[in-house]
């Protein structure tokens, strides 16, 4: 006798996208993304001060996002409404997976990072684990 119900697996292939790059602890936060972004995994994010949300950070911005404190943790669909989301707040990233504004130059953007304990590794520094 058969009851029509079969055990089911999925197989699924972890490919990591190398945005990690070192051993240090990873800390991440909930925040809240500004409407009228989707942010990608890897994107640099500031905190606008009147609203207290997050949006891309862009150097030349007066608006408190022209402090980059975060970098999205997975991508986050915020085009029609603010969106919840996770952000590092500690970690070490490797620049080639990163994604930030224009307005940035590397040196800049890793400087403006380190005081918030988030580290910027590239392929050249020979310090990604």
């Amino acid at each position: 006798m058969s009851y029509g119900i079969l055990p089911a697996s999925q197989q699924v292939v972890f490919v990591p996208d190398q945005l990690i790059a070192g051993n240090l602890k990873l800390v991440t936060s909930t925040v809240t993304f500004a409407a009228g972004n989707t942010l990608v995994r890897g994107q640099v994010v500031g905190q606008v001060t009147a609203s207290g949300n997050y949006i891309p950070s862009v150097a030349t911005a007066t608006d408190g996002s022209q402090v980059p404190c975060g970098i999205v943790v997975d991508t986050v669909d915020a085009s029609a409404a603010t969106a919840q989301g996770a952000i590092y707040e500690m970690g070490e990233f490797n620049a080639n997976y990163m994604a930030f504004d224009a307005s940035w130059t590397l040196a800049t953007l890793t400087k403006a990072l380190r005081q918030f304990s988030i580290f910027v590794k590239t392929g050249l520094s020979n310090a990604i684990v």
